[in-house]
């Protein structure tokens, strides 16, 4: 049984007044909590959700959703390359999310990373990255995020809440070169082709290059949920 279905057959839980609803869905942001509070107050907004930010690897045990999230670069000796123009590196956490992702899926809990966690996922599966995209002017912070069109792959769960063209926010300079096994693009950006999102083949893994808890304009954390499959705990 995943790690949804568990969820959803647990006890309903009895409030003050005596209603019957689900527990709520423990959602865990795997970074420096100096960096996560826009990743809190974004996942906190959904419905039936709790959120906190840890570091530490048996808390996941008990959560439904990791959340692997944006930051500085991936140590590039991770992916076998010597350092061509990577910024912020922090090998210790690059380190602790690669742990938090490899438990995870073992237990099958869901994984969605943004901006660099998509990348650590991708280097976790064997994929590499452009340390520094030749159009990373199109996509890194330049006082603000920068905005451009993206196309989806029409009948992916993506295509299914966004439609197939939807327009992102990029504050990023590095990008998949060789998506990892079993990883794949479902998302890209129409002015370079830079993968945007990708999904995995059999386990319930998403990455997205873009920064959903910041993207105005349409309420993402119920539709990444849904997305991601959590949508009969959001209908509770």
């Amino acid at each position: 049984m995943n790690n949804l279905m568990k969820h959803l057959t647990q006890p309903l839980q009895v409030n003050m007044d005596g209603e019957k609803r689900k527990p709520p869905l423990k959602i865990t942001i795997f970074g420096r909590e100096e960096y996560t509070k826009n990743y809190e107050r974004f996942f906190s907004e959904a419905p039936f959700c709790e959120t906190k930010t840890s570091l530490v690897l048996k808390e996941l045990d008990g959560c439904g959703l990791l959340v692997l999230p944006g930051g500085g670069d991936i140590t590039p000796a991770f992916f076998g390359e010597a350092d061509h123009g990577s910024r912020n590196i922090d090998t210790e956490l690059d380190i602790l999310q690669f742990e938090a992702l490899e438990h995870c899926i073992g237990l099958r809990i869901p994984v969605l990373g943004i901006c660099k966690g998509m990348q650590v996922i991708n280097v976790a599966f064997g994929g590499t990255l452009v340390q520094d995209l030749p159009t990373a002017y199109l996509h890194e912070y330049q006082n603000g995020d920068q905005y451009h069109a993206t196309r989806i792959t029409p009948g992916c769960p993506l295509s299914a809440v966004f439609g197939t063209n939807m327009t992102v926010n990029s504050a990023h300079h590095q990008g998949i070169r060789l998506p990892g096994k079993d990883l794949v693009p479902v998302q890209w950006c129409t002015l370079d082709n830079c993968v945007e999102a990708v999904m995995h083949k059999s386990l319930p893994v998403w990455g997205f290059q873009w920064h959903p808890e910041r993207l105005d304009g349409i309420n993402a954390s119920n539709l990444l949920l849904q997305i991601l499959g959590f949508e009969d705990i959001l209908d509770m």
